[in-house]
């Protein structure tokens, strides 16, 4: 059966406009102010909490109950066709672009077609905050766990409703809706304080309910009084909430109104453009949530112009888009980065690619909307079939329209399951850490070698037998060559060998495990996936305890997060007096780089026996060294990276060796001169 527009709300299509704009804005453009712009989505879940529970109460009023079905079928008209769309032509561009951007393309479209997105994501511990840290690719259809959560939520809220609407009073049920968003926060922290990841409570839908509860609540506060006789709004009309002021209310009303709503867009933007927001789950997302709880009330009152000014023409075009514009903007960003550059990494998408990728969604979205959703929204999928049908037997040029349609459709679904089928097991960076675990176990195996005792979910650690001391250095400490009249000769350029070198990293160094053996054979390494340098300390006072330091130690350890100085500082007492330390720069695109690699240059330019091997240097001119995410290096840039280190270790050695040439020649000088000064003079 055909269906007319839904009653529609003032202010809500230019905040799904403000909404949509803060989540694109963030992935298309990251170097940009947003850095929290991901809140927009909890802006969406609050507009759409306060919107299907308006819509149902007011079903409830006008009929006496809520006719499940039909509200079930309404969201499958609204969700499904613009879905359907980009799922199957996004998964068969990505089976032509090919490479990583396929990982994973069989759980995604799963997690797709049964609005289980969320769950398949975290039962296959992916990242949605850091997805290239830990070897992972940026998935494809990412962006759909929201639409999980969403999905999720139209499904159990009308069999829960009926039970909230045994209590009585406005009040009373505001207090529900409000203690169960409580309840969801909380439960986000004492997930993340009980060992769960950001992403697990990110992701969870029991954890991230907060804004769609908090959207009830708006709804119940709002939400028309009881009437012997309700009658519904007419359908695509402007809904005006009943007990509120009459649109006749004072000037003072409406500009207090105004204000209010303009303090909650202000503070919503800001909340977008916050630091770290990623770190602060959930205050960050619940704060953006209570201001776009403030922002629909004051929207939605009768004395209001913050509506009016909300629905402004632009806006409320791209508000009417915006479901489609959020559904193709990722997918279309990380197909447009794989294809111009070979990769995409989601925190330096280039600013053309970030411009087409914008154009491309814009216009994606419209088409989708009127060619679409609209007749399918309009007619029903039976309706809309029939339509195809007609069009099939009507003129040529119709015909040949129908024809096109169903033969595009064809080809994306057969597309679709090419994609699916060539889909790798993992991707090109997990490959090069694996690759290096390898290494390293091979090493490690070696009847030559011996194996530094690590957790058993670390990769082990390789080296010869453990030395408790400092192995003499043949460059620094032996009896220096003479010449002529037993005068030290300059040393020759030394090359320090693996046997003297313990290193320690994080999956960075893991993945360079195969170049590292090979320049240095009998090396010690002891790397793992997502260290960081707060735990360098324990693991190099552990390697202290076994007596297994040797007289270099190479750090590789900022990749993961900040260095702080006085866990620097705790590594380098660690050593003692006769060992060296060498600080290895990272390299990947995460903000706090920067100010890792300064961190580690000023600290080695403050202390003795401490030097930097300048890997983000190294690798800045060889990116199609690295693997997909543009951090982890595959064979040829592990090369790169153990030739760093060696440029590193023997500068350190021959620096060493220089000055006890230096010492040498002046200890000689000073001997000639004492000579012949107690020789008698003829």
């Amino acid at each position: 059966m055909p269906s007319s527009p839904a009653p529609r709300y003032a202010g809500l299509d230019g905040l799904r406009a403000v909404a949509v704009l803060l989540v694109v804005v963030y992935h298309l453009f990251p170097s940009a102010f947003l850095h929290s712009g991901f809140v927009g989505v909890d802006a969406f879940f609050v507009i759409s909490g306060f919107l299907i529970t308006s819509l149902l109460l007011r079903e409830r009023a006008a009929t006496g109950r809520i006719a499940l079905r039909a509200f079930w079928v309404r969201r499958a008209r609204r969700l499904l066709p613009a879905l359907a769309l980009v799922v199957t032509v996004s998964a068969s561009a990505a089976w032509l672009v090919g490479g990583d951007v396929l990982v994973g393309l069989g759980r995604q479209v799963l997690g797709a077609a049964t609005f289980s997105y969320n769950w398949l994501s975290i039962a296959a511990g992916t990242s949605y905050f850091s997805a290239g840290m830990a070897g992972g690719q940026p998935e494809l259809l990412r962006n759909l766990w929201s639409l999980a959560v969403e999905e999720q939520f139209y499904v159990l809220w009308p069999l829960l409703l009926p039970l909230v609407l045994l209590v009585r009073g406005r009040v009373a049920r505001v207090a529900v809706a409000l203690a169960l968003a409580t309840g969801s926060a909380v439960w986000a922290v004492a997930a993340q304080a009980g060992g769960a990841s950001i992403t697990r409570a990110y992701f969870g839908t029991d954890t991230h309910a907060f804004g769609l509860l908090l959207g009830v609540a708006v709804a119940f506060a709002l939400s028309p009084s009881p009437s012997p006789s309700p009658s519904p709004s007419p359908e695509g009309a402007l809904v005006r909430p009943e007990g509120a002021l009459a649109p006749a209310a004072t000037r003072r009303i409406a500009a207090t109104l105004a204000t209010v709503g303009v303090v909650a867009l202000t503070a919503l933007v800001v909340i977008s453009a916050w630091p770290g927001g990623a770190s602060n789950y959930p205050m960050v997302p619940l704060a953006a949530s209570l201001a776009t709880a403030v922002l629909i009330a004051a929207a939605v009152h009768p004395a209001s112009p913050l509506g009016a000014a909300l629905d402004v023409a632009p806006l409320r075009w791209i508000g009417e888009r915006s479901y489609g514009i959020y559904l193709w903007h990722w997918p279309v960003v990380v197909l447009l980065g794989q294809a111009a550059v070979g990769r995409f990494t989601d925190a330096t998408v280039p600013i053309p690619v970030g411009i087409a990728a914008a154009l491309v969604t814009t216009v994606a979205a419209a088409l989708s909307y009127r060619l679409l959703e609209q007749p399918v929204r309009r007619l029903g999928f039976r309706g809309a079939l029939r339509a195809l049908g007609a069009r099939l037997g009507g003129a040529p040029a119709r015909r040949f329209g129908a024809l096109t349609t169903l033969a595009a459709g064809v080809l994306v679904v057969g597309g679709t399951t090419a994609a699916v089928a060539a889909a790798p097991a993992v991707s090109s960076s997990e490959a090069v850490v694996a690759a290096g675990a390898r290494a390293l176990a091979e090493a490690s195996a070696a009847p030559s070698a011996a194996t530094t005792p690590r957790a058993a979910s670390e990769p082990s650690a390789l080296g010869a037998a453990p030395s408790p001391s400092p192995t003499p250095s043949p460059a620094s400490d032996a009896t220096p060559r003479t010449g002529r009249h037993g005068k030290p000769l300059p040393p020759p350029p030394a090359e320090v060998s693996g046997d003297r070198i313990t290193a320690v990293g994080d999956s960075v160094m893991l993945a360079s495990a195969e170049g590292l053996l090979g320049r240095f054979p009998g090396i010690q390494v002891d790397a793992a996936v997502s260290r960081s340098m707060w735990a360098g300390g324990e693991i190099i006072d552990g390697l202290s305890a076994q007596g297994a330091l040797r007289d270099y130690l190479v750090v590789g350890l900022g990749t993961n997060g900040p260095v702080d100085g006085a866990d620097l500082q705790e590594i380098y007492d660690t050593l003692g007096p006769h060992r060296s330390l060498v600080l290895v720069t990272a390299y990947a695109p995460r903000d706090w780089i920067p100010g890792v690699n300064a961190e580690l240059a000023a600290f080695a330019a403050s202390h003795p026996r401490v030097v930097l091997a300048d890997w983000s240097q190294a690798i800045a001119p060889h990116l199609d060294y690295l693997a997909g995410d543009e951090i982890h290096p595959g064979p040829t840039g592990g090369q790169l990276y153990a030739a760093t280190v060696a440029d590193a270790v023997d500068a350190a050695e021959n620096q060493r060796a220089e000055v006890a040439y230096q010492v040498a020649l002046v200890r000689w000088a000073t001997a000639r001169a004492l000579a012949s000064a107690a020789s008698p003079t003829p």
